[in-house]
């Protein structure tokens, strides 16, 4: 080395410095590129980052192979450092000249090339993927040599080198990645496939038409009771009762109804005949679950039943599919009923509003895995039929009773936001 000339080894060592940079660069890149995206493009045929997959797929010995390179070229660029300052200043440029290369190799071969990896790991990821495949297939054995030793040390310490999770995402990542796209998925299908992933953590009850608000048709009602029920039915299918609401027997389209009662009547064995078998799911059935069982029974209508077997309400395929699309509504204002805005900004809520409901419409995050509507959600919280007129703060909103009855509370009013500030809980004694 001595017979190389003073340029020559500084230029050789400002190669060596670009080489660190981009073994250091590279590796960042490769290893935090995105991995659905490089499987992306690997898949639409893009040559580097097939290269780039393949490289990934044993990370073991990508980083035997990066770290070699790496470690060679900054041992052998202190060496030449070493050389150059005995040439220049003796024994005593020695120190210096270690100090100087660290400084140069820190932020020119590690800091800066690993920032504008991390920033944009594809545009070294993939360059760098060409020149690794020959690499590692020209250095393999001592690669090889390396990764055996490294893996024979974890092994002594306990370190299990089985493959981990790898880049599988859980659901709450995953509802993470959805959140946080932005603009990259429109803020509609952002909803709906957020909505798919909370499928799961609902259930039939959360959306169920309470047995108290089923409309139905009892067959020992009398004809005209049984005609009117028909006419003036919100629903397509209504169940059919015999005695009572406990007693369901059927469910009846009501436009089969309305042709049975214009040609033969509704005789009690008619109405029978055109029923379809009920349709019976339990209690706490998820909501993904109840959406495969609707399509794979052909149902449209399910009847949610307790442990004992008895009747709890009713749920729709449509409602279930408004948990993932949105209200089936052209007008907003009629989205949810039971939310009315008055004059002064204030906002009334009919008690029977389901909680999914309000935290929808409101935004709020009041706890879905308790009552499932804002009365039992009030009552479990006061542990009382409240008076009209008492306020408490439910998990951080401000509700006013405004209406109650013998064993519910009927309405509430949210004040306006600007009258939020200062609001005092009081809660019965």
């Amino acid at each position: 080395m001595n017979d190389i000339p003073l340029t020559g080894l500084l230029l050789l060592l400002l190669i060596l410095i670009l080489l660190s940079a981009f073994f250091s660069g590279s590796e960042t890149a490769l290893l935090t590129i995105n991995r659905y995206r490089l499987r992306h493009r690997a898949e639409q045929g893009h040559r580097g980052a097939r290269l780039a997959r393949k490289l990934l797929e044993r990370p073991d010995r990508l980083i035997g192979l990066i770290l070699l390179g790496n470690n060679f070229v900054n041992i052998l660029a202190s060496s030449i450092a070493t050389v150059i300052a005995l040439r220049l200043g003796g024994d005593a440029a020695i120190g210096i000249a270690a100090g100087l290369l660290t400084f140069v190799i820190l932020i020119f071969g590690e800091v800066t090339p690993k920032t504008l990896a991390t920033l944009d790991p594809e545009r070294l990821a993939y360059p760098a993927a060409y020149v690794y495949g020959p690499l590692l297939k020209l250095l393999y054995p001592l690669v090889w040599l390396v990764n055996l030793i490294a893996n024979g040390l974890l092994r002594m310490i306990g370190v299990p080198l089985s493959s981990g999770p790898g880049t599988a995402l859980s659901r709450e990542e995953l509802r993470t990645v959805v959140t946080e796209a932005g603009a990259m998925i429109p803020e509609r299908s952002r909803s709906m496939l957020l909505a798919i992933l909370d499928l799961e953590h609902a259930t039939v009850e959360d959306i169920m038409i309470p047995r108290n608000e089923v409309e139905g048709i009892d067959i020992q009602d009398p004809a005209d009771e049984i005609s009117q029920a028909i006419r003036n039915a919100g629903y397509t299918r209504l169940p059919l009762f015999d005695g009572g609401i406990d007693n369901v027997i059927g469910v009846v389209h009501a436009r089969h109804a309305l042709h049975a009662m214009l040609d033969q009547g509704l005789g009690k064995e008619h109405l029978r005949a055109i029923a379809q078998p009920p349709y019976f799911v339990p209690e706490g059935t998820p909501l993904y679950q109840q959406l495969l069982n609707f399509q794979r029974e052909k149902q449209r209508i399910a009847l949610v039943v307790d442990e004992y077997g008895d009747f709890m309400g009713l749920i729709t395929l449509v409602d279930l599919l408004e948990e993932i699309v949105g209200e089936f509504t052209t007008d907003p204002s009629d989205s949810i009923p039971e939310i009315h805005r008055t004059a002064d900004g204030s906002i009334l809520v009919d008690c029977g509003i389901g909680v999914r409901d309000l935290n929808r419409a409101l935004r709020w995050e009041l706890p879905t895995d308790g009552p499932k509507t804002l009365n039992g959600l009030v009552l479990d919280y006061l542990e009382t039929i409240p008076e009209s007129g008492t306020s408490l703060k439910l998990h951080g909103h401000p509700l006013e009773i405004v209406q109650t009855t013998e064993n519910a509370v009927k309405t509430v009013k949210v004040p306006p936001r600007a009258t939020r500030k200062g609001w005092r809980q009081e809660r019965p004694g």
